[in-house]
């Protein structure tokens, strides 16, 4: 899961970001706590407690003072409206590039993603 070229928390948030895209952490429901993830990952609970708080920040958690932190009602469809408008700056633009530089046509690589969608 660890990246050593990118913040630990910024992994955090963005594995916790997964987990509820995925289903993992369905709405509503708890996530692991800074604890938790600190032990799980050993990392220092502050740099855990750095990444469920940017989630906060984010609106896709929210704490329950003594109880925890959960998923926030909504924030599936919001992480996913966050990730469409990136999709393709990030992996479109990139394949775009690639695919000019092997001399593939727009055509071909219509017809490479539909068959890569079929299997």
């Amino acid at each position: 899961m660890l990246d050593e070229g990118r913040p630990l928390f910024v992994q955090i948030a963005e594995q916790i970001e997964n987990d509820i895209l995925d289903g993992t952490y369905p709405e509503e429901t708890a996530v692991p706590s800074t604890n938790e993830l600190a032990a799980f990952l050993r990392i220092n609970p502050a740099t855990a407690g750095k990444g469920l708080n940017r989630l906060v920040d984010s609106g896709v958690l929210y704490k329950r003072r003594g109880i925890g932190m959960f998923v926030s009602a909504g924030a599936k469809q919001a992480l996913m409206e966050s990730r469409r408008q990136g999709f393709a700056e990030e992996y479109v633009a990139p394949l775009m590039q690639e695919a000019r530089k092997l001399g593939i046509s727009a055509d071909e690589l219509i017809d490479i993603i539909t068959k890569e969608a079929r299997s």
